[in-house]
């Protein structure tokens, strides 16, 4: 097991690395913990959950809305919850997005950590302290920032995620790669995701290589006023998509991404579109998908990134560099006419 501890703001969180579930009880007593997940996890892994007291959810982003919380905060009420438990997300993104804001809004606030069991919850949905429900087509519209106590990383966990869920989260992989990290762009393109799901090793380095990539960029800007503006590459036109289409975050990101390049194309100069999208491919990602520019547009205006009549962009200088821009929805409404 490796231990890496970063400070926040207002805490530090631990990191362990190559764990087992088991370890949790380390962290945490049964007595004063309440395990919060979904009904596909508690499904496969059920043994695990014995001896604690666990709040289950239906799994799926439809549920990462406010009768969901309604629910579990009733549940912690019912089963005396009080501000000396600590919450435990153990699941996907949904489930570290909602059992954080949960966290952070019972009682004005109770200390939380997460076991994430999938690729994209383990590099970036529980890393950051974003935390946050979606309210109708609007993704996050509603949450807080505050980080958990604790990641525990049990790589086991990922023997029974389906292979939908790998390619969802490679996409954030991807997305990493392209903007801080072209050594690992390379080896991406080198590979495919057939082998990091059988060589458990090196899908251990990687999954702690883009861990440590998006943690270090929230330690030096965990309000998102900078540098952490980067990380939403690929987001705006995605984040649109997903809800409008119900599609999966990762080819609702890997899309956005797609367009992202294009829009780089015409305002940096990027040359790169072609590599980026042969990758987003090799892992079976949809760089193009023809959405209805109209309505996707008009949600992209409510987008929380918003500044008055423009939204600050990520867009590529180079692979492994990115830059932030705003852009007038003028010039974006133009540019999505022009996909």
């Amino acid at each position: 097991m490796i231990k890496k501890s970063f400070s926040f703001s207002s805490s530090t969180v631990n990191y362990y690395f190559n764990a087992d579930f088991n370890y949790l009880e380390q962290l945490v007593s049964k007595d004063n913990a309440v395990i919060v997940t979904d009904e596909n996890v508690f499904a496969k892994h059920q043994k695990k959950f014995k001896g604690w007291k666990s709040i289950i959810i239906k799994a799926g982003e439809q549920h990462k809305v406010q009768a969901t919380v309604d629910d579990i905060i009733q549940q912690l009420i019912d089963v005396g919850a009080d501000r000396n438990t600590t919450l435990v997300g153990v699941g996907g993104g949904v489930i570290t997005d909602i059992t954080g804001y949960v966290a952070g809004i019972y009682m004005r606030g109770i200390a939380f950590g997460f076991v994430p069991t999938s690729i994209l919850a383990m590099v970036d949905a529980a890393i950051g302290g974003k935390n946050g429900i979606d309210v109708g087509l609007y993704k996050n519209m509603v949450g807080l920032i505050k980080q958990p106590a604790f990641l525990l990383y049990d790589f086991s966990l990922l023997k029974s995620l389906p292979k939908e869920e790998w390619v969802n989260g490679f996409a954030e992989v991807i997305k990493h790669a392209c903007i801080k990290d072209a050594p690992m762009f390379n080896m991406l393109e080198e590979n495919k995701l057939d082998y990091f799901q059988k060589d458990p090793e090196n899908l251990a380095k990687l999954i702690q290589r883009n861990a440590l990539l998006k943690t270090k960029v929230v330690v030096t800007d965990e309000f998102e006023n900078g540098d952490r503006k980067l990380l939403n590459f690929g987001h705006t036109i995605g984040h649109a998509v997903e809800n409008l289409y119900k599609i999966p975050h990762g080819h609702a990101v890997s899309i956005g991404m797609g367009v992202a390049c294009k829009f780089s194309e015409e305002i940096t100069g990027f040359k790169d579109t072609a590599r980026v999208v042969n990758v987003l491919k090799q892992y079976g990602l949809p760089p193009q998908f023809e959405f209805d520019k109209e309505e996707t547009f008009r949600i992209l205006k409510s987008d929380k990134k918003k500044s008055n009549q423009s939204i600050n962009y990520v867009l590529l200088n180079k692979i492994g560099k990115a830059t932030i821009v705003p852009l007038p929805f003028e010039q974006i409404h133009a540019l999505i006419n022009n996909l």
